[in-house]
């Protein structure tokens, strides 16, 4: 007899970072993860991607990481550069821990179409 499952139809949902299941960040959430990676002492790096390759590839680096940058007004800058001119991709940041040789945080700035 197979399984009858009362939980309902479910599939696996891929998400883009670290917050893909919680609702959409504000301008001041996302000010406040970029001030959390620079406090954390992480390298921001920026990367972009159109969405139909999201899941299929790596992305894009915009430039290069931010070794040692304190600013969030440069970091912030640079993302909506990013954002103009590629307005349909998707612009993700992500904070590069050094020493762990991996992501501490990765998450979508702006969504492309």
């Amino acid at each position: 007899m197979p399984f009858k499952s009362t939980v309902g139809d479910y599939q696996t949902v891929a998400t883009l970072e670290t917050f893909g299941f919680l609702p959409p960040m504000t301008q001041d959430e996302i000010y406040d993860q970029i001030a959390y990676i620079i406090a954390q002492g992480w390298s921001p790096l920026i990367e972009h991607v159109h969405p139909s390759r999201s899941m299929a590839t790596y992305w894009s680096f915009w430039k290069l990481p931010f070794f040692g940058e304190k600013d969030l007004s440069v970091i912030v800058s640079e993302l909506e550069a990013c954002h103009r001119a590629y307005p349909d991709h998707h612009v993700r940041l992500v904070g590069y821990d050094a020493y762990t040789q991996s992501q501490g945080a990765a998450f979508v700035v702006f969504e492309g179409r």
